[in-house]
């Protein structure tokens, strides 16, 4: 029986310095992923419903920007079912980009970008922590 008691009393301890450190997730990648791609699905429905609020209060949003953003929101759910793939980080991450950019179209766009760019900038944070 001291066998499990020590083997518990040093699961909490913390690790040695050159050691990698436990994140007490079962797995760390799989959480990371999700986060990332919570994200970005969270991202592609507000893209959506931002379409007709725009057009309706004054937004001269013509069909080729009408076109920009549901690109972008296909891009954010095409991007989030492969999060498996170590460039889909990058790619979450031009897309970040491409959002503030299409805010030329539209002002309500930069500021969405601007608030999933933090929050994209948040999860890469996150999964550098957990992951290393």
């Amino acid at each position: 029986m001291p066998a499990a008691s020590d083997s518990a009393a040093s699961s909490s301890e913390p690790a040695a310095p050159g050691e990698p450190r436990q994140s007490g997730l079962r797995n760390p990648g799989a959480a990371v992923r999700g986060l990332g791609a919570g994200t970005l699905v969270l991202e592609a429905i507000v893209l959506l419903l931002a379409i007709q609020p725009i057009r309706v209060f004054g937004g001269n949003l013509s069909g080729w920007g009408i076109g920009v953003v549901v690109t972008l929101a296909v891009l954010c759910i095409l991007i989030a079912g492969v999060m498996k793939r170590r460039w889909a980080w990058t790619a979450g991450s031009v897309l970040q980009v491409l959002l503030l950019v299409s805010g030329l179209l539209h002002w309500s766009l930069a500021a969405v970008g601007l608030i999933f760019g933090a929050a994209w900038v948040y999860a890469t944070h996150v999964r550098r922590k957990i992951l290393g």
